[in-house]
């Protein structure tokens, strides 16, 4: 898988539900590494904060989404 979802990918994981939770995976692993790296650049600018706050409530979102299989929840099409 490459860096980046493309188009394709995103209609994949629109019907393959075990493809989603692998897209939905890699983009909390790539979203989580881009936060440590801001995290490490140590960025005091309010910009830097702000992106980093909306970084951290986006992977929140991304790891709810990887558990609801394991919950037993139904599966949502982003």
């Amino acid at each position: 898988m490459s860096d980046l979802a493309t188009e394709d990918d995103i209609a994949r994981a629109r019907t393959d539900p075990a493809f989603r939770q692998q897209l939905l995976a890699h983009s909390l692993e790539r979203l989580l590494a881009a936060l440590n790296t801001m995290r490490k650049n140590g960025d005091a600018d309010p910009d830097s904060a702000r992106q980093i706050r909306e970084g951290v409530d986006l992977a929140v979102k991304l790891a709810d989404r990887l558990h609801e299989k394991d919950r037993g929840g139904g599966s949502k099409v982003a």
